[in-house]
């Protein structure tokens, strides 16, 4: 029932969006992608890309009228591939101008985009709603915009950009299969509660369902799912930069950006327990596990006065600091929260909640529920949420002008559409290389195993369990869960969530907390999906949410949302849908972007889907990505690509200046130099691999009109070596 008030409600607002919109352009087609990527199967990897590549179209729609703005993919070569631009004329009125190129450019790029998509005959005809709704026309399949026909121009953008996703690393003619990748492990088959004996206890291992239903609500055409995306390492970037890019091998070329080192591996010692930190990380998601159950009242204050405010010099980078950093029993980590609120001057006001509720909903909420916008998507309808505020500015980082809400929401979907897309190429890369496994294989395979604690006990074995005292125990003749014939007695046992056997009617039921064979753990997920088809190591929500908290930072020009506090309803049994709950109403509330970021964390480990060593390196390439992926959208905003002095290379040297019609360039770069020529306002003028002779190239430059031009330079591997400012 409650999942189908959900799709209701969504149908209601999909129905009436258009009516009532006042929306700029970008945001209309933004939410039609976001309602496009719920009823598509849920994969982060390739709707990162989508809304990224949504967000160029409509970037360089705009950025071509603009005086300062340089174009990210029409007329440039971006990640190999060249898109010419002859240029158009003036439109009489450029909002009229943009509105029609963003249009035709998103409703064919959608439309190609999400033809195979399970939601296809919603989303098509949403699509074509909204596009006719403009007065534009459906059979106006032209590209040739030479007649400046902006309509031309924008099925262009589309038809580029097309022909650019079928070779940027993606795989997309074979719905982005995976080409060399195959798992060590051989699945494990939830339903029969085996021992699970993995070939590798650090690899990943694939989920055998009776039927397996993804993030979104769509029934998955396998009952085991393949790893999504190994290979996604190798997708043209954004802002990730190939110095920080190394190909390793782990049975195939991995493309890995950003490299954080391996995460813990089992040791094999006789006795060491909890001191082994695989066995501490996935101890603490048992023990936080053990926080689901209504039934117990601890309460926890979860307003902004008790919680967040970490800073990033406290993210843990030793084992004893990572054992300080999570509070292994109580569950959360050592933010303290705010003192006051900045723009109210006045203390936050705090809120006690069921830590089991609170737990519950955070788990199910960052997880984007059944009708998942997957993680990048979330962010996106984040920063809508902000952008719609009534207490938000619109000035760019903070300061200058205001910007209309049409400038605003390009440029804000270009710097967060570059964050979402970098965090997946560079997580993917990393989970695809070291393939580490998920709680749900490594909590059976250690409860399979027996203890690791004490030689002298029973079921000893160097990767069993830790033994903790309430928590991981061993099974002893009498207890309630030694069997009619004693045939657990000896074997592990954990206080845990109890899991989806203990639930027949959603609506009414919940599973509690109670001790469960070691071997019938589950992660607090749904029956169909209980986790991601891919490896763990690194946590995505922990790149994306930490990449997108720093880029609505620095694209507001403050840490705090709007107001000093953002909130998120959560009505009382009408939120969770695998269970009954919350068994009360309150309010998620977060100060700053990043407690959001930090919250989405931690709700990850209460949803038994990732170790801490899966997080905190997450958020620190996050961190990255978010600046990165910021500064370079900036550049493209003022026209000023920057390019450090290594690059410039204050050796080359070009002359004449003023040219008249050939151009000599004197360069050590001894390889073969893709040379770009490109107006002020975006359009390339000629772009011609040059091949250098002993030190000197000669770029002849007929017919160039006077005027001031950008001459820029790159390497084979799209490396941008020098640019230098031409005189005609």
């Amino acid at each position: 029932m409650k999942l189908l008030l959900k799709i209701l409600l969504l149908i209601i607002i999909a129905q009436t969006s258009h009516v009532y919109s006042q929306n700029s352009v970008a945001r209309d087609w933004n939410d039609e992608l976001l309602e496009a990527i719920r009823n598509d199967f849920a994969r982060p990897t390739i709707h990162s890309r989508n809304l990224f590549h949504s967000s160029v179209l409509m970037y360089d729609a705009w950025a071509i009228f603009d005086t300062n703005a340089e174009t990210v993919f029409l007329g440039k070569t971006f990640g190999g591939y060249t898109t010419n631009f002859n240029g158009i004329a003036a439109p009489s009125n450029t909002n009229d101008a943009i509105h029609e190129i963003i249009s035709y450019a998103m409703y064919r790029l959608l439309n190609h985009r999400f033809a195979n998509s399970p939601g296809a005959t919603n989303s098509l005809a949403n699509f074509t709603t909204l596009f006719e709704s403009y007065g534009y026309d459906v059979n106006f399949i032209s590209v040739d915009y030479s007649t400046n026909s902006y309509a031309a121009l924008g099925n262009y953008l589309a038809q580029e950009m097309i022909a650019f996703g079928l070779q940027d690393g993606s795989n997309e003619t074979n719905d982005y299969e995976s080409e060399f990748y195959s798992p060590t492990n051989d699945p494990l088959i939830l339903e029969l509660y085996e021992d699970n004996d993995l070939t590798d206890p650090n690899r990943w291992q694939p989920l055998a369902f009776d039927i397996f239903i993804d993030q979104s609500g769509n029934v998955f055409p396998a009952d085991t799912p393949d790893f999504l995306g190994p290979e996604w390492g190798q997708v043209t970037p954004f802002s990730l930069k190939a110095s920080d890019l190394q190909i390793l091998n782990n049975g195939f070329d991995s493309y890995v950006y950003n490299d954080p080192g391996a995460p813990a591996y089992i040791q094999n010692s006789t006795a060491d327990g909890i001191d082994d930190p695989y066995k501490w990380h996935f101890a603490l998601v048992i023990s936080w596990s053990a926080h689901l159950d209504p039934a117990n009242n601890t309460m926890i204050d979860i307003s902004p006065s008790s919680i967040g405010n970490v800073d990033f010099s406290d993210f843990p980078t030793t084992f004893e600091e990572y054992k300080t950093f999570y509070d292994f029993t109580n569950g959360g980590d050592i933010g303290a929260g705010h003192t006051l609120n900045p723009v109210t001057n006045m203390p936050y006001t705090p809120q006690m909640v069921k830590r089991a509720d609170y737990a519950r909903v955070l788990a199910e909420f960052w997880a984007d529920g059944p009708d998942s916008e997957t993680p990048p998507g979330h962010w996106f309808t984040l920063m809508n949420y902000v952008s719609d505020h009534p207490q938000t500015v619109k000035q760019f980082g903070g300061e200058g002008p205001i910007l209309s809400d049409l400038e605003w929401d390009i440029k804000s979907y270009l710097a967060l559409g570059g964050a979402m897309h970098d965090s997946a190429v560079d997580t993917w890369g990393i989970k695809g290389y070291y393939d580490y496994l998920r709680p749900i294989s490594a909590i059976r395979y250690m409860a399979s195993k027996g203890q690791s604690t004490d030689p002298g006990l029973a079921s000893f074995d160097p990767h069993g369990l830790p033994l903790i005292a309430g928590l991981i125990e061993l099974i002893e003749t009498g207890d309630p869960l030694a069997g009619a014939n004693g045939e657990n007695v000896g074997k592990i046992k954990v206080m845990s969530w109890k899991g989806p056997d203990f639930i027949a009617d959603p609506d009414t039921d919940i599973a509690g907390v109670d001790w469960i064979l070691g071997t019938h753990w589950w992660p607090y997920q749904r029956p169909t999906f209980v986790t991601p088809p891919f490896a763990g190591y690194l946590s995505g929500h922990s790149t994306f949410s930490r990449a997108a908290s720093e880029t609505l930072t620095l694209i507001t020009g403050s840490k705090f949302f709007p107001g000093g506090m953002g909130t998120f309803d959560v009505i009382q049994n009408d939120f969770l849908v695998f269970e009954e709950g919350p068994s009360e109403s309150f309010v998620l509330q977060w100060a700053t972007y990043q407690d959001a970021s930090d919250q989405t964390s931690l709700s990850r480990i209460w949803g038994g889907i990732h170790p801490p060593i899966d997080d905190i390196r997450g958020r620190i390439i996050g961190e990255k990505i978010g600046k990165d992926s910021f500064e370079l959208a900036e550049q493209y905003f003022s026209g000023n690509l920057s390019v450090n002095d290594e690059e410039l290379n204050d050796n080359t040297i070009v002359y004449p200046i003023p040219v008249d019609n050939l151009l000599h360039i004197k360069t050590p770069y001894l390889e073969d130099i893709q040379l770009q020529l490109i107006s002020l306002t975006g359009k390339l003028i000629t772009s011609e691999i040059k091949s250098n002779h002993n030190g000197l190239i000669d770029l002849q430059i007929n017919n160039l009109a006077s005027g001031i031009y950008i001459l820029k330079a790159y390497s084979e591997n799209n490396t941008i070596l020098f640019q230098k400012k031409i005189v005609k």
